[in-house]
Formats: structure tokens, sequence, C-alpha cells
């Protein structure tokens, strides 16, 4: 997916944890199938999940993202009802792998790329109390970093013009310019910014029985655009529960356009990045990408 990407096989998974976690040797290593684009996942045990950065980077650096992203899910756990990782440790390079890797709890659960909830009605009441539950933690004085969506969607558009041009063949280029063009210009109310989990893509999400089982991915936590979180109306949603998500957190006509802009965003990067090296993840981009077309604000 990524030029240079890294790989680990299962043998040195285990040489890494028989050497530098003793107390989990001998404990069953498997990889974990997914349309994650970060990290490599695999299990170790039932309890426990290692995670290996796919991009390579200078390790001190990794370094200091894992830890970053330690301390993000640190702090949000157990501060919703809903299950997430509880970091565990990081990992030193060795086994011929270059970089530190990292350890997290396992969250157990059906990710929503494999089982969709979008028709469920529960499952969007489920997000949106996971939504106002992050929103309620205090931000402590803490505003959008500059790093990545959750700013101002004017910073977008220069990713977003050669999303646009590379999507030629895939989507309807000429809607899709004219559908940015009306929401990059969506102002914020003057809101202030409120803590966000930040990417609430079906591959985050866990299902079970067509509800909200748990979060994944949660290093992303921080403080943003109160609209950045319901990009998951979205990419989760079909019309109907996405109006009961929308009435459930009391959204106005802004903030609601502006969730719809970040979701529009996210979805015309991966449709055309992905489109090869991940197609499921190419896939539900498009299905978001058809879901805002068919929804005027």
């Amino acid at each position: 997916m990524h030029p240079g990407q890294l790989s680990i096989s299962p043998a040195a998974v285990r040489e890494l944890v028989e050497a530098q976690f003793p107390q989990w040797r001998g404990l069953p290593v498997t990889p974990v199938r997914s349309q994650g684009t970060v990290n490599a996942i695999v299990r170790i045990g039932e309890r426990l999940a290692a995670r290996f950065p796919l991009q390579p980077g200078d390790p001190e650096a990794v370094r200091r993202s894992l830890e970053a992203e330690a301390a993000a899910a640190a702090e949000l756990l157990g501060r919703t009802r809903f299950a997430t990782p509880e970091p565990v440790a990081i990992g030193e390079p060795g086994a011929g792998y270059p970089l530190p890797w990292s350890v997290q709890t396992w969250v157990p659960g059906d990710d929503a790329s494999r089982v969709d909830p979008g028709g469920s009605v529960g499952f969007a009441h489920d997000l949106a109390a996971f939504i106002s539950q992050v929103r309620a933690i205090p931000a402590r004085g803490r505003t959008f970093s500059g790093g990545g969506r959750g700013g101002d969607l004017r910073d977008r558009a220069e990713w977003m013009a050669t999303s646009i041009e590379a999507s030629r063949g895939l989507l309807d280029v000429p809607l899709m310019r004219c559908l940015w063009a009306e929401m990059i210009e969506l102002p914020r109310d003057g809101s202030p910014d409120v803590m966000s989990h930040s990417d609430l893509i079906p591959g985050n999400v866990l299902v079970r029985d067509g509800r909200l089982a748990g979060v994944l991915d949660v290093g992303g936590f921080k403080a943003a655009d109160p609209a950045l979180d319901l990009v998951g109306a979205w990419h989760l949603l079909e019309a109907g529960p996405r109006r009961e998500l929308r009435e459930a957190l009391a959204c106005g006509d802004l903030e609601w356009a502006r969730g719809r802009a970040w979701a529009f965003e996210q979805a015309m990067g991966a449709a055309w990045y992905y489109r090869e090296s991940n197609p499921g993840m190419s896939r539900w981009a498009r299905r978001t990408l058809e879901r805002i077309a068919a929804e005027p604000v």
C-alpha cells in the first residue's frame, strides 16, 4: 500500500516476543487480516495484539509516535461505555524488523467492514453515545494541532485537488469537484475544539449483534473540530439510522454539513489511493461518496 512498505513474519514476531517479553513466551502468534493501512496486526494469545508500523521511518520518531498513541489510548480508556484498547508495552526493533512496535489489549468483535451495521438504529444510537461521551472528555486547553484533518477545511485544498484529479475513471469527477467547491467554504460556527476519536471508519469500529461493541485505533484521540467524528454518519450508516444519529446529537445545520465535508474529504483520498492496494478500503470510501451525493445538506 505504501512505497517501501515493511513486512514481518509470524516467526519474527515470535522471536521478538520471546526475546523482549518472556512472560508471553509460548503464546500463539496469529496474524490478523484487516483493511488497516498503518500497522500490521498480530495477536499474541487471546488477550493481546501487537501492532507493527508498515511505513519506514526514523526509529526515534516512530517511538515518540507510539508513545503519544499510548498516552492517547490511556486517556480514552474507560471514559466511554464502549470497549477501547489498553496500551500494554512498546517493543524494540529486532529479528529483521527495523522499528519500535506496540502491544495493546485485544478488543473482541467484528469490524464494520465485515459486518455492516448501516441499517441498525440501535447502532446509530450507540455511535451517537460514543461521540457524545468522547466530546465530554475535558480538552484541558488543547486545540487542533494542525496535523491531518480536523482543523480548517481549506487546509485540505491541495490534497483534495490531487484526489479529485486522480479519481478520473473511478468517480464522477465533475460532480465531486462541484461538491467540494461548496464544502471547502463552510465556516466554523465559533464552537471550540473538542476531543475526538478522529477516524471513525468501518475498520476501526467493532460490531456485535448489530450494536457497537468497541472502537479501535484510538491513538489519534485529539482535540479537533466538533464535526470531525460525524464522519461516521456517512462511513457507517444508511439514511434512516443517520437521521437518528443526527437527532441524538442535536446537530445544527452547519455542524452537520461540516461532518459531511470531513467524510467527503476522507473518502475522496481513500477511494483512489487504495484502489489497487486495498480494494476493501476503496469500496467503503466510494460507498460513502455515494451516500453523500444522494443526500443534499
